[in-house]
């Protein structure tokens, strides 16, 4: 019986030291599959330029990184919004090439010549806040990055130009936008006026680039801009303003060392996130009332239905903690944001078939 019993006992160690190891096996292999998403998440992240990418040595990953593509979104979006607001845009393969041309015109070259320029007057703040990027890490070179920056912008301008003339413009708007759009992404960026410096003109400027520019850009290619359409777009930007400070919670510790006068350095965390979300908000309010006095009712109460989501995301995660929430922040909120900017290019789309009918 006794010896029984031991092998009884032997038996159940045996089984449970097999039951460890199959267990500590399975917690490897997902540790590993584990390690393995991560680096796929990674390297997806270098791709789209956002923050926790890997570093690579493959200079047209890298090349791509700095023009940031998950920047183009807002501004391909705002050519739609602005096809919207023409009123005249309908689904022919001809209209579809003018609207695909002007979206790469806006955010592949154009966003992407303003984010590679941008990188490159900030090297060194990059250097203390994110080292690893391709530029102060000397993963690229001064030269491959000065023919970057030409190339995009050169390929920008024969972009617009090739639209006034498919267009058939008497004037190039198209070409007149983004010479003044191109100006003002150096002059945000770079020495002497560097508007990034001062926490209002620059986060502006950065708003308004990704809200009224590419909205006139896209409005021109298929119907006229018109003064009252320019002036609530450029009010619309106050909203852009706001969303340009959520980015500047993270950098707060290197604009401080550097000298850029953001909000967030100027008035403080507590401050600034007020005046984030009530610039984003108060704007779109507005615009929401706006409709409603022009008689677009329905897109006027659509926007609205988009704004309380944004606000509940504003009390959910911004508010308690910019610094921590950003991204999750801006992930949440923003597609109720960029879904309201082409509710109001439908109404005033609408609107301006209304009044010509």
């Amino acid at each position: 019986v006794l010896r029984a019993s031991a092998r009884l006992s032997t038996g159940a160690r045996r089984s449970s030291r097999v039951a460890a190891g199959a267990e500590d096996a399975a917690e490897a292999a997902e540790g590993k599959k584990g390690e393995e998403n991560e680096e796929e998440g990674s390297g997806f992240r270098q791709l789209l330029g956002i923050r926790g990418g890997e570093q690579t040595t493959d200079i047209w990953k890298i090349r791509l990184q700095l023009t940031k593509p998950v920047t183009w979104v807002p501004l391909i979006w705002g050519v739609m919004c602005g096809a919207a607001a023409s009123g005249h845009y309908t689904w022919t393969p001809e209209n579809l090439g003018k609207a695909l041309l002007c979206m790469f015109m806006s955010g592949p070259l154009l966003t992407g010549y303003t984010q590679t320029i941008n990188d490159w007057e900030d090297r060194e703040i990059d250097a203390i806040n994110e080292p690893n990027r391709p530029i102060p890490s000397g993963a690229i070179s001064e030269f491959d990055v000065q023919v970057q920056i030409y190339v995009l912008l050169f390929g920008g301008w024969a972009a617009a130009w090739t639209l006034d003339q498919w267009c058939e413009h008497d004037f190039p708007v198209v070409t007149a936008l983004t010479l003044f759009g191109s100006w003002i992404s150096y002059i945000y960026s770079a020495p002497p006026l560097k508007l990034k410096q001062e926490g209002w003109r620059g986060n502006y400027a950065l708003g308004a680039s990704y809200i009224a520019l590419p909205w006139w850009a896209g409005q021109a290619v298929f119907g006229e801009l018109s003064l009252d359409v320019m002036v609530l777009t450029v009010l619309y930007s106050i909203a852009g303003l706001g969303i340009a400070i959520v980015n500047d919670f993270k950098s707060i510790e290197g604009d401080r060392q550097c000298g850029l006068m953001s909000l967030p350095v100027a008035f403080g965390v507590e401050k600034a996130k007020w005046i984030c979300v009530g610039s984003i908000d108060a704007t779109q309010l507005a615009v929401a009332a706006y409709l409603r006095t022009i008689g677009e009712v329905g897109y006027s109460n659509m926007l609205l239905a988009l704004i309380f989501p944004q606000i509940f995301f504003q009390f959910k995660f911004f508010l308690p903690d910019p610094v921590k929430n950003d991204v999750k922040y801006q992930a949440s909120a923003q597609p109720f944001l960029v879904f309201g900017l082409l509710t109001t290019g439908l109404a005033w789309g609408h609107h301006i078939n209304a009044i010509g009918a």
